[in-house]
């Protein structure tokens, strides 16, 4: 791309990105408070988190994956001007949504195999099931509110649902106080007192907020009358679960969903292995996994933004642009990651001590940080690429290359590099820092492949469809934010 080229192609991506940015920091904010605030009372109740957040993340993220395939499919319908279409692919999600938390609730009710993975102490376990239990309850509405959010993105209103994702973190914090530390309240009638319950009061936390949150979703979409023309305002008739739709769903949004996972799980199983060398250990590697996860939200929401002008201009007809702006995110994004990554390498000192004071924790976790500038380059550009690929609705290759990269090479040889079973590894190896290395590792090969296969894609298109614009009053508003 030309330097103009990048500064026409920012100007497009800025206006969506920077929504869905604020409104992910919101979302992992969540993950923040619970780390904050529960590493302020045990090491047990830290640890217990670390897995269970691990175990939660690895269960929602297959299941919001496949959700999240409304995206590239209402994004392609709205970009060819069929918004009732779009709208009505926007209720088969939310019904989807609904039918996939079933078992995802049986599973977090349920996790022994997880715990098994982990080799927690009791101690650990129990509070692990208490934490989950109130995630169980939080799982029905996040799934919803996804699908809700996958369609305005894809529709470029992106600001409604980061609305929803700050007032959410605004009442997280609070609630999540009360429940995690306990309270006495004295009232007309007698002191109100609230146990502390630790760890599982941000389970149950969440579930109330994610509740409120639906709730404030729906009364959007019946009052909004931005949402008439998509057939989802008021008066608006619910659709059926449409077996045809249904389908399609499924159809690009389980290797979507698998990719997620194994993109996800790749990272969080690592805390189920790192809790078997002791709660010391997978306290620091908790901070770190949420410093890196915080800063992995920038370039998400450039991933989330190029996706949708893709798809968007797509469904428009204008493939030159399409490949225009997929190739310029890809830019900005490892251009951002590389700034970023670097600034909190040289601050990593700082930046966990916002985290935490007990030199105990700090010593585990600023080992782990020494990979974090190569690693988040190499995130930003395995996730952008990958969601480029969705919005051609691609998802099958970059399956194959996550389950060879993430899962063999970084999870694999991070167990084989952290315990040594062949006794080959170095000394430095056998910690944490084994994990992170070779996860490290796997994702600048994802990145490295899945960037390959996109410019080879692009390059493709370019010779077999030279597609002439499409027409100027159509192509020009697609991707502004809607109002």
């Amino acid at each position: 791309m030309t330097r103009l080229g990048l500064r026409h192609g920012a100007r497009r991506i800025a206006p969506l990105a920077w929504p869905v940015f604020v409104g992910q920091v919101a979302v992992i904010a969540f993950s923040t408070v619970d780390t904050v605030m529960v590493a302020r009372t045990s090491a047990t109740d830290l640890a217990a988190l670390a897995v269970g957040a691990s175990v939660y993340i690895s269960i929602f993220v297959g299941f919001m994956g496949t959700v999240l395939a409304v995206g590239p499919i209402a994004g392609q319908l709205y970009g060819a001007g069929k918004l009732r279409e779009s709208g009505h692919e926007a209720q088969q999600a939310m019904w989807l949504g609904l039918a996939l938390a079933v078992p995802g609730c049986l599973l977090l009710l349920a996790p022994d195999p997880f715990l098994a993975l982990a080799r927690a102490e009791p101690a650990v376990a129990a509070k692990v099931r208490d934490y989950l239990g109130g995630l169980a309850i939080a799982l029905p509405p996040a799934l919803v509110f996804t699908a809700f959010r996958g369609f305005n993105i894809a529709v470029s209103r992106p600001k409604a649902v980061m609305a929803m994702q700050l007032g959410g973190l605004a009442l997280k914090v609070p609630v999540n106080a009360v429940l995690v530390f306990g309270i006495a309240w004295p009232t007309p009638f007698g002191e109100l007192n609230v146990p502390a319950l630790g760890v599982a009061g941000c389970g149950l936390a969440t579930a109330i907020v994610m509740w409120c949150q639906l709730a404030a979703a729906v009364l959007l979409l019946r009052r909004d009358r931005f949402y008439r023309r998509f057939g989802l305002g008021s008066g608006s008739a619910i659709a059926r679960p449409s077996a045809t739709s249904l389908a399609a769903l499924l159809r690009l949004g389980v290797p979507m969903g698998l990719a997620v996972l194994v993109e996800v799980t790749g990272f969080t199983f690592m805390a189920f292995f790192v809790s078997r060398i002791g709660a010391t250990a997978v306290a620091g590697h908790q901070i770190a996994a949420n410093m890196v996860s915080m800063m992995f939200m920038l370039p998400l929401a450039i991933a989330n933004a190029s996706s949708t002008l893709v798809a968007q201009q797509v469904g428009a007809g204008d493939v030159a642009d399409a490949r225009r702006i997929g190739w310029v995110g890809l830019e900005i994004g490892v251009v951002v990651a590389a700034v970023l990554g670097s600034a909190v390498y040289f601050l990593r000192e700082e930046v966990v001590g916002l985290y935490t004071a007990n030199p105990v924790i700090v010593a585990a976790t600023l080992p782990l940080l020494a990979w974090v500038a190569l690693f988040h380059i190499a995130d930003a550009a395995q996730t952008i690429a990958a969601f480029v690929l969705r919005a051609y609705r691609i998802a099958t290759v970059p399956l194959i290359i996550y389950v060879v990269a993430l899962w063999g090479v970084g999870l694999g040889g991070g167990y084989l590099a952290a315990f040594d079973p062949a006794g080959i590894s170095p000394a430095w190896m056998h910690s944490a820092r084994g994990f992170w290395s070779m996860s490290t590792l796997g994702l600048t090969i994802a990145g490295a492949s899945l960037t390959a296969f996109l410019a080879w894609r692009l390059r493709r298109d370019a010779k077999a469809a030279p597609a002439g614009p499409a027409p100027p009053s159509r192509r020009e508003g697609l991707g502004r934010e809607q109002s």
